[in-house]
């Protein structure tokens, strides 16, 4: 490990590299608008049909797309200069997102439009993993990660507060148009901001070997995975603790319903938990630095969900109140609390994969982490049909503590192998 890796940097450190600011800037924006449209949209669709299946749906549908083709998509940025892939992406959902806003658009045109967005989040997203990567090192990425973890947990809580309000106040379509226009300033600004840099598959030598394809480049990021038991152990951890965490997000409105709340409580219910994981994510940026947060992972691993077992427990037991809400939204702020566990993870992850390989890398990863949640999320929704809702929470925390054990053992075996010289794999990037 370098000297530069032996103290956390400061947040001034990351701060002063230029390019840094407008990609954690535009990420934040463009978050809350996206949270924004989420519960605009979900809560829009449970009005009209009463049915948590739908709702959790609608809230899934954005994951989705992740699942299917994130792996191919993603490629993209590796195969494309990365400040490209931003602009030409934020391009595009401002004016998706923008159709969405029109008056009277039928509800599976709505869908059909959110799909299409959703589309563009993994070439979006894995060039922006990637170029953080190349613009930051050693602990100032690990320091720069957390900070937008942070914003975006922050940005989950404004957007989600907002969105209860201007759900209650105002139409859909003007929560739909400040989203299209959160994308619209992204666009312009990282225009202005960023660097031009090279498409990275044209400088790594090893792809020479037969012809470029975005399948041939998605097959190399999932053998880079395969074959590098860090990176595999990294990520089932990072799936399996998503899924069930956040289980209850796709069920929140009929969860805060069974407990005698409307839209204005759903924000913050679905706020409590992004709150949490930005006061932990701020502690393991500063105080703790990465080794020590690696070593306390089994711990805040249970932390993240042994409240969600209890929050669901409570709305079962305790029914409608406003005694039990305020219960469930502060056991779902203790599980944000122990949520900051990615942050760590999402360093140890960034250590092991090669420079030419992060786009493909982040895309499998990212793509699977949001997959996950989709999956959860309708679980949970179809649980939701037959049971009552804190029910199915209650039931996604208990299976979640189990299902982690594995995956963070395979986590513990391999830390050793990475703290010499690096993986096998590649070349450690710090």
């Amino acid at each position: 490990m370098s000297e530069e890796g032996t103290r956390p940097a400061t947040f001034g450190e990351v701060f002063a590299v230029r390019e840094f600011r407008p990609l954690f800037g535009t990420y934040t924006l463009s978050t809350i608008g996206d949270e924004l449209a989420r519960v605009a949209l979900t809560v829009l669709v449970y009005q009209r049909t009463d049915s948590p299946l739908l709702s959790a749906l609608t809230f899934a549908l954005s994951f989705l797309p992740w699942a299917v083709g994130g792996p191919v998509l993603a490629t993209v940025a590796d195969r494309f200069p990365r400040h490209r892939v931003l602009i030409a992406s934020d391009v595009a959902r401002a004016v998706l997102v923008a159709a969405m806003a029109v008056p009277g658009m039928p509800l599976v045109l709505l869908l059909v439009l959110l799909l299409l967005v959703s589309l563009l989040a993994p070439p979006f997203e894995s060039a922006r993993s990637a170029l953080m990567a190349d613009v930051l090192e050693g602990e100032r990425y690990a320091v720069a990660t957390s900070l937008t973890n942070v914003s975006l947990q922050v940005a989950q809580v404004i957007g989600f507060l907002v969105a209860g309000a201007l759900v209650t106040l105002f139409s859909p379509a003007l929560v739909l148009l400040v989203d299209a226009a959160t994308f619209a300033v992204s666009a312009v600004w990282l225009t202005v901001a960023l660097e031009r840099r090279p498409a990275p598959v044209a400088e790594a030598g090893d792809d020479a070997a037969g012809p470029s394809s975005v399948w041939r480049d998605a097959a190399e990021g999932l053998r880079l995975i395969g074959r590098t038991p860090r990176l595999l152990s990294i990520i089932a951890l990072l799936w399996t603790g998503t899924m069930f965490a956040n289980a209850a997000e796709g069920i929140a409105v009929p969860l805060t319903a069974s407990l005698g709340e409307g839209p204005a409580q759903l924000g913050l219910l679905l706020a409590a938990n992004p709150l949490g994981v930005t006061i932990g994510g701020l502690a393991v940026a500063r105080l703790l630095g990465t080794a020590r947060s690696e070593r306390l992972m089994p711990v805040l691993m249970a932390l993240s969900l042994a409240p969600v077992l209890l929050a669901g427990l409570v709305a079962v037991a305790a029914g409608p109140g406003r005694e039990a809400y305020v219960l469930v939204v502060a056991l779902l702020f203790v599980a944000g609390l122990g949520a900051s566990w990615t942050i760590p993870l999402n360093v140890s992850f960034v250590q092991a994969v090669p420079a030419a390989y992060r786009g493909r890398a982040f895309g499998v990863a990212v793509s699977g982490l949001y997959g996950v949640q989709g999956l959860g999320a309708l679980g949970a929704g179809l649980a939701a049909e037959e049971v009552p809702p804190g029910a199915v929470v209650a039931v996604a925390g208990a299976l979640g503590l189990l299902a982690v054990v594995p995956p963070l053992l395979g986590f513990a075996r391999t830390r050793p192998a990475v703290a010499g010289d690096g993986p096998a794999a590649g070349p450690s990037v710090s």
